[in-house]
């Protein structure tokens, strides 16, 4: 007689269901994990209560982490298969919605133009490609305003462990803090310039590139 093999989802907890969600909604949207802390505070649970449930996840190869390293925690593959069949099920629940805003031509600001209607779709995914490696966050602060990147924008990134001098990035400094700014490799450390004469630079000899910024999205 065959057995049964239990649903992955049978062998979690519905808190570690949560946790699981809740770092990998971290790394896609923002290219780090949380901290216990930020968990413990987002699901009101301890933090020893949210080592424990980590710990699990870890012998189940449900995550993986660097050692000595913050932020540094990552959903397994096992874990992204399993995420991405229940998500399938709620998609098939609910009715799709558009995906993208209609693109109906073109318009001039300079001499006017002729006006050409089209049957086209505008999407972030026509405008800057898909793929696992390309994500959206929400500027905090105005360190960037001269750049013209205003709290409350959202810029584009594409992940990235590599930056050229000058390119806009997505940085994390002493395995800690995550900020925008634009690299510049100077001998044995890292200079992270901001666009605002009220910053000073970020000098630092432990900073992780995580992403490249290739676009701006903002609401008027």
């Amino acid at each position: 007689m065959r057995l049964k093999t239990l649903e992955p989802t049978t062998q979690l907890t519905p808190r570690q269901l949560q946790l699981l969600r809740m770092i990998a909604c971290f790394q896609q949207n923002r290219c780090y994990s949380p901290t216990l802390a930020e968990m413990a505070s987002e699901l009101n649970i301890s933090r020893s209560t949210v080592f424990e449930h980590i710990t699990e996840l870890r012998k189940k190869d449900l995550l993986s982490d660097s050692p000595n390293k913050a932020r540094s925690l990552k959903v397994s593959s096992k874990a992204q298969e399993l995420l991405s069949d229940l998500a399938d099920r709620d998609l098939n629940s609910y009715p799709v919605e558009p995906t993208g805003i209609p693109l109906s031509g073109s318009v001039a600001a300079g001499v006017p133009v002729e006006a050409v209607e089209n049957a086209e779709s505008l999407s972030l995914s026509s405008c800057f490609g898909t793929g696992g490696d390309i994500f959206a966050l929400e500027v905090k602060g105005d360190s960037m305003i001269d750049e013209d990147i205003h709290e409350g924008d959202y810029v584009i990134c594409r992940r990235s462990s590599v930056a050229n001098n000058g390119q806009l990035v997505v940085a994390i400094v002493d395995n800690e803090n995550a900020t925008i700014k634009r690299f510049y490799k100077e001998k044995n450390q890292a200079r992270l310039q901001p666009a605002n004469d009220d910053y000073e630079p970020i000098y630092s000899d432990n900073c992780r590139i995580e992403a490249v910024v290739i676009g701006l999205v903002r609401k008027l």
